[in-house]
């Protein structure tokens, strides 16, 4: 068995995470264990993934986010692009934090065969860089209506610096409407 079957890097909030799981090529392709409980147990991640979620972006900048689901229906997303290259974002968004407000990026890619873990009481977003761009992501919740949430991706109080083009973001209408942080109803700790 080969002794790095999962790499981990934490990316410097809470809980994100990148994870490269290991890629075996020949003359036929690759095989690539993505997704393993017990090696992601072995790594410090144990979480129980409930629902698999699959999403094509035809153009590059098309952003998707800041989106996130409440207590008692918070999900953990392990976030990975089979097609193409996105610019990923986790927010930390738990009131009380220490880095309340936060955000670290990371150019998740089907070349680079990595992954982000986002945790709850994160908001997550992510924009394509490349055409038809293909996202799938476990979580640890079945999504719920009445628990979704969305932050506006420009927030200033925020600051993430997208790479954007002239053009800007392509948006749906819940992503442009979406409140801005200080107006948004977060995830509450102690301070």
């Amino acid at each position: 068995m080969p002794e790095a079957m999962l790499e981990v890097r934490p990316l410097g909030l809470d809980g994100v995470l990148e994870l490269r799981p290991a890629k075996f090529g020949d003359a036929r392709g690759f095989f690539s264990e993505t997704y393993n409980k017990d090696r992601f147990r072995e790594a410090g991640v144990a979480l129980d993934f409930v629902q698999d979620n699959h999403s094509l972006s035809a153009a590059p900048g098309t952003l998707r986010g800041l989106h996130y689901q409440l207590p008692p229906r918070a999900q953990d997303k392990l976030v990975r692009v089979v097609q193409g290259a996105i610019f990923d974002v986790a927010v930390d968004i738990r009131r009380g934090s220490a880095t309340f407000g936060k955000w670290v990026g990371l150019e998740v890619s089907a070349e680079r065969w990595n992954q982000i873990l986002v945790p709850a009481g994160f908001a997550h977003g992510f924009v394509t860089l490349e055409p038809d761009t293909v996202v799938v992501y476990k979580v640890t919740d079945v999504y719920s209506p009445d628990h979704d949430r969305s932050i506006r991706f420009d927030d200033p109080e925020i600051g993430i610096e997208w790479p954007l083009g002239a053009d800007g973001p392509l948006l749906s209408d819940k992503d442009r409407n979406a409140p801005f942080l200080a107006g948004a109803q977060v995830f509450e700790t102690g301070s």
